[in-house]
């Protein structure tokens, strides 16, 4: 029987499933959708901002393609990290670390993962798939980032914003200061909810030697994760302002304004189940940002 691990939303679907399928899915992360829609919505928020508000077969293609790409990145990860994650009460519980999944059986599950993602790259025009396939290496590098700095959650900044390019470069091919300010902002948000995520194994990172923001933070986690979600404010902005001078689109800001300070003011660095709601509230942030990017870019 499949074991859960206390971050898991393991139920539905899911849990209906044949043991061997549902380790497949839980490797994937099947059970846990906020991960697909964190790397989903600047897909989405670079289509809209760029003036995409019709392409909704777009967007679409570019959720799927976020599940099966998120997917392909946790069989990775599990592979790379079978051993740390066996020295981690949270991870320990993992198919490939527990072995219900051999290593062989894990990179097969990956390709056929890739192979859904290289359906969806074949729906974009050549200049967006040439941006799409430069996210290999720095999504094969992510898992080592937490070895090397302590700031791996910079790192899953730049990759899990990869999207914003990839919708904006689809739509259009100008406007690139605009895009820089919308990905750096998109970097500093993810930077922000991920080192709320990490705080949950901080005590387990640091025995095993794992580093993350939410370590080198210390004491002083909320007044980061404020820093970083008030850039993120700051640069999209900006990016609003480039693309259309007009007080509006910045109004269409103040939703995801006061959201993130919710999540900052509220958050418990204590205690775990605190931290994971506040982590998993982005899905929901992420369509108020949708809803802005609409605003602005619908000029």
């Amino acid at each position: 029987m499949a074991q859960i691990v206390p971050d898991t939303q393991h139920r539905g679907l899911v849990a209906a499933l044949p043991p061997q399928l549902r380790d497949l899915a839980l490797l994937a992360r099947f059970d846990r959708p906020i991960g697909w829609w964190l790397l989903f919505w600047p897909g989405a928020w670079g289509v809209l901002l760029a003036g995409g508000e019709d392409r909704w077969g777009l967007i679409a293609w570019l959720l799927l393609g976020a599940v099966a790409m998120r997917g392909a990145g946790c069989v990775y990860n599990d592979i790379v990290d079978a051993d740390i994650d066996r020295q981690v009460a949270r991870t320990a519980a993992r198919p490939v670390a527990s072995g219900r999944v051999t290593t062989k059986v894990a990179w097969i599950w990956l390709l056929v993962l890739c192979l859904v993602g290289l359906l969806v790259l074949l729906q974009l025009r050549w200049q967006a798939q040439l941006v799409a396939v430069a996210s290999v290496l720095p999504v094969a590098a992510y898992p080592f980032m937490k070895r090397i700095t302590w700031w791996p959650q910079a790192w899953l900044g730049l990759v899990f914003s990869w999207a914003a390019l990839v919708g904006w470069v689809e739509v259009r091919g100008d406007g690139m200061a605009t895009l820089a300010l919308l990905y750096s902002g998109s970097m500093a948000w993810v930077i922000g909810y991920d080192t709320i995520y990490a705080l949950q194994d901080r005590e387990d990172d640091a025995l095993v030697g794992v580093r993350s923001s939410a370590l080198r933070l210390g004491a002083h986690v909320r007044g980061g994760v404020a820093a970083f979600y008030a850039l993120a404010i700051a640069c999209w902005a900006c990016a609003f302002w480039l693309l259309r001078w007009d007080w509006i689109a910045l109004l269409a800001l103040a939703p995801m304004a006061v959201h993130l300070a919710w999540q900052v003011l509220t958050l418990n660095a204590q205690d775990g189940g605190n931290a994971l709601a506040r982590f998993r509230a982005n899905r929901f942030a992420g369509l108020l940002m949708a809803l802005a990017c609409w605003v602005a870019g619908n000029a």
